[in-house]
């Protein structure tokens, strides 16, 4: 599947599955890893899953409100259970969910951090945040790491083509530079290498 391929399809069952992988994950997050390290060097594991659950929150706002202008990218939250953050993501995943079943917001304007974009597109890069940042969870909790290889492998070609390797380092661009994938790496992982995430150390 081609990038414009991806782009005009619904992205709602890829998000609805890289959601339930994250929940999955975030439920395997024990209270003594909360303050591990993760492969997003700025997040450690409490911080990332404060991050995946205002992923969720800007999910629900963008169906709710049409925008996440006030969401902060990090729940406001206190979590130092994985039970519970699993149980809190999947609550906000779920109205998620509800609230975009009206096919009409896909093609409505919804404004997100880097613009307007329609509402499908900015789908597809919360799947992309979602898959992304489970890899990075699962790794620094010594969790299984790939996700579904469709669903890796649908969202790819639009993050090769909206986050290229040429734009970063650029102001505004919150990607490191792209990472060579090791021999053997797997679908998730080379996302999340294209994300700027190296796998020395982690895998």
């Amino acid at each position: 599947m081609t990038a414009s391929d991806t782009r005009l399809a619904d992205p709602r069952p890829a998000i609805g599955v890289a959601a339930q992988r994250a929940t999955h994950l975030l439920a395997g997050v024990t209270a003594e890893q909360f303050g591990l390290p993760t492969p997003c060097t700025e997040f450690d594991v409490r911080t990332l899953v404060n991050h995946l659950l205002g992923i969720a929150d800007r999910y629900i706002a963008l169906a709710e409100r049409g925008t996440v202008e006030g969401v902060p990218s990090i729940a406001e939250v206190t979590v130092t259970d994985g039970a519970v953050a699993a149980e809190e993501f999947a609550a906000r995943v779920a109205r998620a969910e509800a609230a975009w079943a009206d096919d009409a917001l896909l093609d409505r304007p919804v404004t997100v951090p880097w613009g307007t974009v329609p509402g499908r597109g900015a789908l597809w890069a919360y799947t992309n945040e979602f898959l992304v940042h489970g890899w990075d969870l699962a790794v620094a909790t010594g969790q299984p790491a790939e996700a579904d290889a469709a669903v890796v492998e649908a969202v790819a070609p639009v993050v090769r083509t909206f986050i290229p390797a040429e734009i970063r380092g650029a102001e505004g661009v919150p990607f490191a530079a792209v990472v060579e994938p090791r021999d053997g790496a797997g679908p998730t992982e080379r996302l999340a290498n294209w994300a700027g995430r190296s796998s020395t150390g982690w895998v």
